[in-house]
């Protein structure tokens, strides 16, 4: 039976709901008043408590955030914040880029100099500057109702002592060899230094004194300058002010060049916030909306113009050719967003129009072939479809493409190209695919909306200082040769282009759905999925969060290792789930696919989908991990 905790449905694992038939593991989350739904429960709880204090979404979701950087849920402080927000009085949805950026003297040159063919995974010089406490201070003065000392109450209770989940305290274990490299990371999470397990039991009170102090600092500032008689909006600045320009920047910027990094006080200083207009796509009426190029998000809108162009339930859920065209769709989008995808703010510029014209989609379309996979996928050519010449061609012989005729995309006809290499797909190579972060999704009756996909500073975190923040391992995603990718090469002040990509879809120009979910480079294969499970085949969210869906592993990699060998695809590689009939495998098979197969395959997503014939909210919360939702 379900079990009522005071005035909340709390979503639970290990129920069995059905749902027109349909079983799921989980319950879906049904409320009227507000959602709020991230990686872990106690993060969860932060959005719930925020909400009975009286918040909004953007409230929540702030008390959230600061929340699953305090547990460490694949994030620390030090991370980095990508986020859409609906605002319901201009019924518009609004972009938040809070990603910081390369430091003075990260420079290709520099990199190069070191060994590296790419950034490196860990430490202080994989670190861009911090953005989540930036995004979070702004998302809060700008949109949220309550004080920074009331949203950041949670995050700093559990700062001041925890019971750490399992999964946290053995990443610790796991990672402490990493973690003694730098003397504040071993002062925070080695608190058993010399025993045999050095990292806290699972169940232990984790205590984050440094943490603690920081977050105070942020709430003294912004309770001084209330004293000055400042406005609500002002304070919450004055707190963004000591993170970026006062003592915390301070200690921020001795810590991490003490351990050998980059950072300046005027790469603090001088970064920002911004706020933009997210690209959207139509798709069979409905809105669909992602953070600009410097996320990954846009492959998603280039790939629901390909898919357009099908009927996708004619072929059938999860049939071989569904499969297959899912695949090769794929295979285009990410083949697009390796060469093409890059910081806007920075020449040259992306050529957007036409990577999301619909004309272009159906020229892609008709690439794909129906019998087989194509193991030499390579990108398209946008710039005719937005009236220009590719001006990178160089860079595309350079890696061994050609165009496979006039109009059509490039192919790999270099024997030696990794891409004809039957390279390994092994844990490492998992673990840099998948590598994790979380998302934090939260509504509210009134009509705000939060998509979020916060990362960056995961464990093993090197701490800068005395500060408790975890440093971001972004830069890696950077590339240090123009041939693989001229828009994301490394500069100082450069965003380097990520996988984080929350999500919001309209309809009727209203709230439709809002979804998110982590793991690294597949966040917008299982987005694009889980949106079609309901779109096209009418799932209620929770079964499409649980459904099969595929994972390909036929994309250049963002994330981890240091040679071209680690990061190159691994054409034909595909995860299907376990219980996928014989003769869909047979099928694929004989497709050319090498496949290999997981009992779950479908995030972990969050999401909420907007009922509007009965003016509440449904809540999904994956099946696996810790994601968790409350609602009311």
């Amino acid at each position: 039976m379900y079990k009522v905790l005071s005035s909340l449905t709390i979503l639970c694992l290990g129920f069995v709901v059905n749902v027109n038939a349909q079983s799921t593991q989980k319950p879906p989350l049904h409320g009227k008043h507000w959602m709020a739904i991230t990686g872990k429960p106690l993060a969860a709880t932060a959005g719930a408590m925020t909400f009975q204090k009286g918040g909004n979404a953007v409230d929540a979701a702030c008390a959230m955030l600061a929340a699953t950087c305090t547990v460490w849920d694949v994030l620390g402080w030090g991370g980095e914040t990508q986020a859409l927000i609906y605002h319901p009085k201009l019924k518009k949805v609004i972009g938040i880029n809070a990603l910081g950026v390369a430091p003075t003297g990260a420079t290709a040159a520099y990199y190069k100099s070191l060994g590296y063919e790419f950034p490196p995974e860990y430490g202080p010089l994989a670190a861009v500057t911090p953005g989540t406490p930036g995004g979070l201070l702004h998302m809060l003065a700008e949109y949220g109702t309550l004080s920074l000392e009331e949203v950041l109450k949670p995050a700093m209770e559990l700062a001041a002592g925890y019971p750490i989940d399992a999964q946290t305290a053995n990443m610790i274990e796991r990672g402490k060899d990493r973690i003694k490299q730098w003397p504040y990371s071993k002062k925070v999470f080695l608190p058993h230094l010399g025993e045999e397990r050095e990292a806290p039991q699972p169940g232990e009170i984790f205590v984050q004194a440094d943490l603690l102090k920081m977050l105070q600092k942020l709430v003294d500032a912004e309770r001084a300058a209330l004293k000055k008689k400042k406005s609500r909006k002002e304070a919450i600045y004055a707190a963004y002010d000591r993170f970026y320009k006062g003592d915390i920047a301070e200690e921020i910027v001795r810590g991490v060049k003490e351990q050998g990094g980059l950072f300046t006080k005027e790469d603090l200083a001088n970064w920002k916030v911004i706020e933009e207009t997210p690209l959207s796509v139509n798709y069979k009426g409905i809105d669909v909306y992602k953070l600009q190029q410097w996320t990954q998000g846009p492959m998603m809108l280039q790939a629901l113009n390909i898919l357009e162009n099908f009927d996708l339930k004619k072929l059938g859920y999860n049939s071989a050719n569904y499969i297959h065209l899912i695949y090769q769709t794929l295979n285009l989008t990410h083949a697009d967003r390796d060469f093409y995808y890059g910081d806007p703010y920075f020449a040259p510029a992306e050529p957007m129009k036409g990577l999301l014209s619909k004309e272009y989609a159906k020229q892609r379309a008709k690439e794909i072939d129906w019998t087989k996979n194509n193991p030499k996928t390579g990108p398209g050519d946008p710039y005719p479809f937005q009236g220009e010449t590719n001006p990178y061609l160089q860079y595309l012989e350079k890696r061994g493409y050609t165009p496979a005729a006039a109009g059509t995309s490039f192919q790999i006809t270099d024997a030696q190209s990794l891409s004809f290499q039957q390279l390994p797909v092994d844990a490492a190579y998992e673990d840099r695919l998948w590598r994790g972060t979380t998302s934090v999704e939260a509504a509210d009756a009134e009509g705000w909306v939060v998509s979020i996909t916060p990362s960056g500073g995961w464990i093993p975190a090197c701490i800068a200082g005395e500060t408790g923040v975890g440093l971001s391992q972004r830069l890696q995603s950077f590339v240090l040769d123009s041939s693989y990718n001229p828009f994301n090469v490394i500069e100082p002040g450069k965003r380097p282009r990520v996988t984080l990509t929350p999500s919001m879809a309209l309809k009727d120009n209203e709230p439709y759905l809002s979804f998110a979910v982590q793991g690294g480079d597949v966040q917008d294969q299982n987005l694009l999925q889980f949106f079609l499970n309901v779109v096209d085949f009418e799932m209620t969210p929770q079964e499409a969060a649980e459904a099969a869906n595929i994972n390909s592993n036929q994309l250049w990699l963002s994330l981890g290792g240091t040679k071209s060998a680690d990061r190159a695809p691994r054409a034909g590689s595909i995860v299907i789930h376990s219980q996928t009939p014989s003769w869909v495998k047979k099928d694929l098979q004989k497709m050319g696919y090498r496949i290999t197969t997981n009992d779950r395959t479908s995030g972990p997503i969050n999401a909420i989908l907007f009922d509007k014939k009965h003016k509440t909210m449904w809540g999904a919360s994956s099946n696996h991990g810790e994601d968790y939702g409350i609602a009311w």
